[in-house]
């Protein structure tokens, strides 16, 4: 008995970062359990534009963090989507063409799904040159739309949120194309587990803060560090300093020189249990990436944001404090009374977690996966109709 052959769907993908590979990889696991679908994640710029590439996926980090001013120029500029601009995607197109273009036709996919603006403008280009009609779906990974994101060839939209919905109709994409279902996270985040209990059976622990490094600049999470320990409620610190086992040396070291009795303190480096640890927290002190606020969002756990990267981010940030989901913090010192502050007033953190609670109501991977077999349908009988005439 031969194997049925499973419909192809290709998710393009990009190493800016692991928002955009995390989200993909959501969407894959979310296809698989539905068993209906042959799916890959491919990374569009690796082995297609290794320049573009290497830009992306390391000019990025050194620009944001080395020149920020240069890079909030820079990003836009880019969002102007004015003639240099446009120009700067179609030359890519062409560059990426002889590569993902034969393969596409090669795999006859019935969906093309991108993580990533870049990916998305540059497949909505070679759909509007006539190199396939597949329907293309992009997902939006911020909580605002860039206009890298924005071509008229793209067939669906799913993002983060309404908010981010409206500011997409106010620059005249429409609404039946947009559908604010949610970044895709994995499903560990989508459910609040009441036996997750924080370790520390001391009662008079009043709080406790989780720290996130993500890629941010050691130096700036150790000021935060320090900022958290001179807080004078005795609270719980959690930090999680992923890869970077110097972070961890050196946290380590602040924690015994400020020898805190009124502190418990724990830093990890790679930690595979964040869905947990949120569970555990009050509050998380983070960089604002789109896949981040994203899952603090479906856990329900405030953000409090002494530092984030200009542009994306940055809009990220108006997203959750006008929602009144996050607090900025213009001055990484600042820390140190806010957690005071909070800890004193509980009630206020449990306001903004009931705002992320209900702004994630919509959050579903399920819809956006309806969205995608609506999408292939719809091919799928066109094709048929073709075939037929």
């Amino acid at each position: 008995m031969t194997d049925i052959k499973k419909d192809v769907v290709i998710i393009f993908s990009a190493s800016t970062g692991g928002g955009h590979n995390l989200a993909a990889q959501s969407l894959k696991q979310g296809f698989d359990e539905r068993g209906q679908y042959d799916v890959r994640i491919i990374d569009a710029f690796a082995a297609n534009v290794p320049v573009l590439n290497r830009f992306l996926t390391h000019g990025y980090k050194q620009m944001v963090e080395k020149t920020p001013k240069l890079y909030h120029r820079f990003y836009y500029q880019m969002d102007k989507m004015n003639r240099y601009q446009q120009n700067i995607f179609k030359t890519v197109s062409r560059i990426m063409n002889p590569e993902i273009v034969p393969m596409i036709l090669e795999e006859e996919p019935v969906l093309l799904v991108s993580t990533h603006p870049f990916v998305t403008n540059i497949l909505g280009l070679l759909k509007e040159r006539g190199a396939f009609d597949i329907p293309v779906l992009s997902f939006v990974t911020d909580f605002k739309i860039h206009g890298a994101y924005i071509h008229p060839m793209i067939d669906a939209y799913i993002v983060g949120s309404q908010y981010t919905k409206d500011d997409m109709i106010k620059r005249g994409i429409p609404a039946d194309i947009i559908y604010p279902f949610g970044i895709p996270v994995r499903e560990a985040f989508t459910r609040k587990n009441p036996d997750n209990v924080p370790e520390v059976t001391d009662e008079t622990i009043r709080g406790t803060i989780l720290m996130m490094a993500g890629s941010m600049g050691s130096s700036q999470m150790e000021k935060a560090f320090a900022a958290v320990m001179k807080a004078e409620q005795k609270i719980r610190i959690i930090v999680v300093c992923g890869h970077n086992d110097a972070l961890v040396h050196d946290l380590n070291f602040l924690a015994r020189v400020y020898q805190d009795p009124s502190k418990v303190v724990e830093v990890h480096g790679f930690m595979d249990n964040i869905p947990e640890l949120m569970d555990e927290s009050d509050v998380i002190i983070s960089k604002p990436g789109g896949l981040t606020t994203s899952e603090a969002m479906m856990k329900g756990i405030p953000m409090l944001i002494p530092y984030y990267y200009p542009g994306q981010e940055e809009e990220n940030v108006d997203y959750l404090v006008e929602g009144g989901m996050g607090i900025k913090i213009d001055k990484i010192k600042d820390l140190t009374s806010m957690v005071d502050f909070l800890v004193e007033n509980k009630y206020i953190i449990q306001e903004m977690s009931k705002n992320m609670s209900e702004e994630s109501k919509r959050h579903s991977l399920d819809a956006t996966l309806d969205v995608c077999e609506d999408l292939i349908q719809r091919y799928k009988t066109t094709q048929k109709d073709e075939s037929e005439s």
